[in-house]
């Protein structure tokens, strides 16, 4: 038999979330596959490190939960393609979060307008969305 969670537990378990990783949450998007886990080292090559508003997420509504505000570095660490990402409690040491980076309508769990990245550049998250279980 497979738990079923009520749409209330869903949302309640999204916005834990955010209140877990706390203010000021540091996304590095990097080159590369992701790590298995969170809790294995970071992989890849930084290109964009950014410090996410302070209410970075927006409520939990119907069992999903979507960025706030705007995610943007203004002038990207390095150059290559984006593939991953992680989402790091505010000093970007602890990995809470990570999943994939593709271009706008590739399907990623971020999307961004071109993975392409040029050191300096302006990089700006368009999309970001979590689902939870039975949603």
């Amino acid at each position: 038999m497979t738990v079923q969670l009520s749409t209330t537990v869903r949302n309640a378990m999204l916005d834990a979330i955010e209140v877990a990783v706390g203010t000021s949450a540091v996304l590095k998007i990097r080159t590369g596959a992701q790590p298995a886990n969170c809790g294995t080292a970071d992989s890849g090559t930084v290109l964009a490190t950014m410090t996410l508003p302070s209410d970075w997420m927006a409520a939990a509504s119907g069992g999903t939960k979507a960025k706030a505000g705007t995610w943007e570095d203004t002038s990207a660490d390095g150059t290559g393609t984006a593939a991953h990402w992680r989402i790091y409690e505010s000093t970007g040491t602890t990995c809470h979060l990570q999943g994939s980076v593709t271009a706008t309508g590739g399907g990623g769990d971020i999307t961004v307008d071109n993975t392409s990245i040029a050191a300096t550049q302006d990089v700006l998250i368009n999309s970001f969305t979590i689902t939870a279980p039975n949603a």
